[in-house]
């Protein structure tokens, strides 16, 4: 069989045209950030404080750009589906990274080898509380009234397939099967409204948007689902040293790009992430948020390797719970 000569001369002659796109100097112009949730949320806010210390690091604007949806598909999708040159980068959260391909199953539009792992930003613990009123003042209380009435106690979150909702349902499959409903609502707010009234005898949510409920004694906090004790809620215990040794889920938030993007852009990119992580200022904003820093890498940081590595933990720990709890999305 002969070759068609045109096409292949053209498609030698574009070769060094790819290596020189490979070699190109990096970045020339502003790197879009897509960010898959709503503005004012915890990745939102994580989002635009890398995007502002990006653009100062790099010299190139990084604009900022919302696309929420389907627990933060529609965004990532987005993503995985843009050009590989560096220039579009996802902030994203442990549900569309990591919890969704169970929970979509056959509808999630992408999957884990659409994107490429850029840097881990930081991990929020999510915190269980009670209202005041209520007797329950420990986690080990939970659980013995739990036992003692099997379906009666109820808990809220801000919705069905969030890290608050799979990390209740990954602490009631390991502390033996307990049986507490979940009640999902539209959002945290909505959610920590009735919980403040005390029209929800359990809820659990990141430590961010509850802190200042707890802080101010309108809600109890009984655990942290952290591997250790949060800087903004020191007297408050883990699940871990309570009643579950070696538990932990927490929230987390970090940045991918499209899968194919040149492996010296990722680590590039994964470096800046990682030193942006570590400035002193940084630092202080993410600690207020009750963030714990990434703590992949043997110095508290990050790397593109460690986090693509912890992603994949992640899809498998929670496709466990998922299956184990039934869980779903509509």
């Amino acid at each position: 069989m002969t070759l068609p000569r045109r096409p292949l001369v053209a498609g030698l002659l574009a070769l060094p045209a790819i290596a020189r796109a490979q070699d190109a100097p990096w970045p020339t112009r502003p790197i879009r950030m897509i960010v898959n949730f709503p503005p004012g949320g915890t990745t939102d806010i994580a989002g635009r404080i890398f995007a502002e210390r990006l653009q100062a690091r790099l010299g190139q604007p990084v604009p900022v750009e919302n696309r929420a949806g389907a627990t933060g598909n529609i965004g990532a999708e987005a993503v995985a589906r843009a050009a590989p040159d560096g220039y579009t980068v996802l902030t994203t959260a442990v549900s569309p990274a990591a919890i969704n391909y169970a929970l979509f199953g056959a509808r999630m539009p992408y999957r884990p080898e659409d994107l490429a792992a850029v840097g881990l930003y930081l991990r929020v613990p999510n915190v269980i509380m009670v209202h005041p009123a209520q007797p329950m003042r420990t986690i080990q209380d939970l659980v013995e009234a739990a036992r003692a009435r099997p379906g009666a106690l109820n808990y809220g979150s801000a919705g069905s397939g969030g890290s608050p909702h799979m990390s209740m349902e990954m602490f009631k499959l390991r502390a033996g099967g307990l049986q507490i409903t979940h009640v999902p609502f539209r959002g945290a707010g909505p959610m920590l409204i009735e919980a403040v009234g005390g029209r929800l005898e359990v809820s659990v949510d990141n430590i961010p948007s509850s802190l200042g409920h707890i802080r101010e004694g309108r809600l109890r906090a009984l655990a942290v689902t952290g591997h250790v004790r949060s800087a903004v809620l020191p007297d408050v215990p883990t699940l871990a040293e309570t009643v579950l040794p070696g538990f932990e889920a927490t929230a987390w938030f970090g940045m991918q790009a499209p899968a194919r993007t040149p492996r010296a852009i990722i680590e590039r990119l994964g470096a800046e992430i990682d030193a942006i992580g570590k400035e002193p200022e940084v630092r202080a904003r993410l600690a207020a948020l009750g963030a714990d820093p990434p703590n992949l890498t043997p110095d508290g940081g990050t790397s593109p390797a460690a986090f693509e590595a912890f992603i994949k933990a992640e899809i498998e720990k929670w496709a466990e719970v998922v299956r184990a709890s039934g869980a779903r999305i509509d």
